[in-house]
């Protein structure tokens, strides 16, 4: 069983080996992130350099080696070469950097969920890396039952949330109150009345 965390890689050196299919989709999601990346590939396309083109990304046309792990967070080893993913996954514990060989999880120490993002919510959905289908599968059934609205939603709560904190010195109570603003009632009330009138109905609770 592995512990589950989301990592803030904010402006934090994260290494991708291999521009290919595997390695653009890695890429492109640390994009959102605002990763420092650094892509190792002997080949690199031109439209994946256009589309990271004004970010902290920088490309190096090389073979692998071990330097360009120094001073990472993560790394991928997302080569079409297996011995070199398996050398990139030694040095790194070597030098203790997280690292994930896609497709093969007996070479990872992290997974990459199929994450579901609604705003500032984010559901992950993780099968420890034995079958990333199902786990994409599941996350487009959540997305029907998770809309716009529960991001939208969780917005409205942070915004309480602070008032709460500020206004409720006991620690219980603030639980409680916080308990039943994130219920369904409240989400309901919310979706039925609108914001204005949710916040009404919070300062209620308060």
């Amino acid at each position: 069983m592995k512990y589950p965390i989301f990592l803030n890689l904010k402006s934090k050196r994260a290494v991708v080996v291999g521009a290919g299919s595997v390695g653009t989709r890695k890429i492109l999601s640390l994009l959102d992130c605002e990763a420092r990346i650094v892509v190792v590939a002997e080949e690199i396309d031109e439209v994946l350099e256009t589309q990271c083109r004004g970010t902290d990304t920088e490309f190096v046309k090389a073979k692998y080696s071990k330097e360009f792990l120094t001073g990472a967070a993560i790394a991928f080893a997302a080569t079409n070469d297996r011995a070199t993913n398996e050398q990139i996954y030694k040095d790194c514990q070597e030098l203790e950097v997280l690292c994930n060989v896609p497709d093969n999880p007996d070479l990872c120490d992290f997974f990459v969920p199929a994450v579901l993002k609604r705003g500032d919510l984010q559901i992950a959905v993780c099968t420890e890396g034995y079958c990333p289908a199902y786990a994409g599968h599941i996350r487009k059934k959540l997305e029907e039952i998770f809309t716009e609205k529960h991001g939208k939603f969780l917005t409205e709560l942070e915004q309480i949330r602070k008032r709460i904190i500020d206004t409720v010195p006991d620690a219980d109570e603030r639980k409680t109150i916080l308990g039943e603003l994130a219920g369904d009632v409240s989400f309901e009330y919310f979706i039925k009345n609108g914001s204005a009138e949710w916040q009404k109905f919070a300062e209620e609770k308060l």
